[in-house]
C-alpha cells in the first residue's frame, strides 16, 4: 500500500525533523501539535527548537505545500506518534512511566483512523506500551480490527520504532542510521518497513514490539552505566588528588579500554531516563541499571557542593567580604554541547540549585537560548561578561564557544568537563 498521507502527532526535537524527512520526498505530512505557537511558527516556514539544516528543509516543503501543521488531527494513511513519556509525579525510589501524553494521542487519532492504516508508536517506552497504545485505540474503535485481536488480517497495523538520533545531527542520521521496527505482527513490522524506507536509507532491522522497545532502552542504560564508571571515577579522583582527565586519557591508551568522559551528571530526554523504564519493569533484576542511575542522579549535588566550598574559602580568606558580593557563573545550561534543549538537565538543575542558595549574584551564559524557560534568579548574559564579572566560574557543558576562551586568573574555576582543567 502506498502511503501518500502521512500524520506525525508530536512536532518536538524528534516529531518535526521526522515530518520534514517525510515532506522532503514529496509525501503530503500533517503535523500535529498542541502547542498553538509551534503550530503557527512551521505554518510559516520557521521552527521553534534548534537542529542544523532542518529550517532549510522545513522552509522548503512548507512552501511547496507537502507539510502543514495542524492542532487537530485529520485523516491519513499513517500516523506515527513522537509524544514525550515522562515519570508520574510521585515519591517512590523508582520513577513510574506516565503513558498519559500517549493515550492522548491515540484518543486524538482514534476518531480519524480507517481501514488500512498504520500507526507507529515512535515514543520511547517501557515494554509493552505499543500493546497498551493497541488497547485503547480498540476501545476507542470497536468498528475497526486490531493486531492483538486478530492478529495479521487486522484493519489497522501497530508497530514500534523508537529513533536513534544525536541532536545536532538528527537530519543525517534520521536518512543514514539504521532502524529497529517492532510491529504487532509481521505483517505490521512489513508495511512499517515499508513507510521509513520512504527516506530512510539504513537497514531497517525486523523485530517484534516489545523487543523494539527493550533495544532503545538498552542502548540508552549501557551508555549511562559506562557514563556512571566515568562519574564515579571523577570523585574518586579528586578524593585522591588524581586529575581524571589524565588518568582516563592514559587508560585508554589499552587497546580494549574506551572509558567515557565524566562530566556533571546525564541529561536530556532519554539516557537520564530510559534506564527507569527498565529499572521499573524489573527492580529486583536491574541492580547495575539502578546504581549507574544513581550514581548519575547524584553528580549534581557534588557540583554544588564544590560551589559551596569555593563559597566558604574566598569568605574564608576575605573576612569583610560576605556572601552578596561573590559573583558565580555557571557556563551552559543545556543537556549536552552545542543544542539548546534544556529537557533533564543536570546543568539546569544545577544553576538553579546554586541561585536558590547564593546569596549573591548567579549569572548563566549559554549562548543556545536567548531567554531562560523561567526565572530562577539567574541572569542570560553574554560569555565575556561572564568571564568578567564571576568570582567562581562553573564549567557545566563543553559548548563549541567555551573552548576558545579561558577563564580569568583571579577566578576560581570548576570544570566539570575539563575543557580548562586540560
Amino acid at each position: 500500500m502506498n502511503f501518500e498521507t502521512i500524520s506525525v502527532i508530536g512536532l518536538g526535537y524528534i516529531g518535526l525533523p521526522t515530518a520534514a524527512m517525510f515532506a522532503s520526498r514529496k509525501k503530503k505530512v500533517i503535523g500535529v501539535d498542541v502547542n498553538q505557537r509551534a503550530v503557527d511558527t512551521i505554518n510559516r516556514g520557521e521552527i521553534h527548537i534548534v537542529e542544523p539544516e532542518l529550517d532549510i528543509i522545513v522552509r522548503s516543503v512548507v512552501k511547496d505545500g507537502y507539510l502543514k501543521a495542524v492542532t487537530v488531527p485529520e485523516p491519513a494513511d499513517a500516523f506515527l506518534i513522537a509524544v514525550p513519556t515522562p515519570f508520574k509525579l510521585n515519591c517512590s525510589e523508582i520513577p513510574e512511566p506516565d503513558l498519559g501524553y500517549i493515550e492522548k494521542a491515540s484518543k486524538a487519532i482514534a476518531p480519524v483512523l480507517k481501514k488500512g492504516d498504520l500507526v507507529i508508536l515512535e515514543s520511547t517506552s517501557p515494554v509493552g506500551a505499543t500493546e497498551q497504545l493497541a488497547v485503547w485505540l480498540a476501545t476507542a474503535r470497536p468498528d475497526l480490527s486490531f493486531p492483538q485481536q486478530i492478529g495479521e488480517s487486522a484493519d489497522i497495523s501497530v508497530a514500534h520504532c523508537p529513533e536513534r538520533v544525536l541532536p545536532g545531527h538528527v537530519v543525517r542520521e534520521l536518512v543514514q542510521n539504521d532502524r529497529v521496527i517492532g510491529g504487532m505482527s509481521n505483517r505490521c513490522s512489513d508495511r512499517a518497513i515499508e513507510l521509513y524506507k520512504t527516506f530512510v536509507e539504513g537497514v531497517c532491522v525486523k523485530t517484534n514490539a516489545r523487543t523494539a522497545e527493550m533495544a532503545k532502552l538498552t542502548e540508552n542504560s549501557c551508555r549511562d552505566v559506562q557514563i556512571a564508571f566515568a562519574n564515579e571515577l571523577s570523585l574518586i579522583c579528586d578524593e585522591l588528588q588524581i586529575d581524571v582527565w589524565e588518568l582516563i586519557s592514559l587508560a585508554n591508551r589499552h587497546p580494549r579500554i574506551n572509558i567515557l568522559q565524566p562530566g556533571p551528571g546525564v541529561g536530556g530526554h532519554c539516557i537520564a531516563v530510559d534506564p527507569w523504564f527498565i529499572v521499573s519493569k524489573t527492580p529486583e533484576l536491574s541492580k547495575l541499571i539502578h546504581t549507574a542511575r544513581t550514581v548519575n542522579d547524584s553528580k549534581p549535588n557534588w557540583v554544588v557542593n564544590k560551589v559551596k566550598d569555593a563559597i566558604f574559602n574566598i569568605l574564608q580568606k576575605n573576612p569583610n567580604k560576605t556572601s552578596k558580593e561573590i559573583t558565580i557563573a555557571c557556563f551552559g545550561l543545556a543537556f549536552k554541547a552545542d543544542i539548546d534543549d534544556l529537557r533533564e538537565s543536570p546543568a539546569m538543575s544545577i544553576a538553579s540549585s546554586i541561585a536558590k542558595l547564593h546569596h549573591g549574584k548567579v549569572l548563566a551564559v549559554e549562548p543556545n537560548i536567548k531567554v531562560l524557560p523561567v526565572s530562577k534568579k539567574l541572569e542570560l548574559v553574554p560569555i565575556e561578561k561572564g568571564l568578567d564579572e564571576a568570582d567562581i566560574v562553573v564549567l557545566l557543558v563543553d559548548h563549541k564557544e567555551f573552548k576558545n576562551v579561558s577563564p580569568r586568573g583571579s577566578s576560581i574555576v570548576i570544570d566539570t568537563k575539563g575543557i580548562w582543567s586540560k
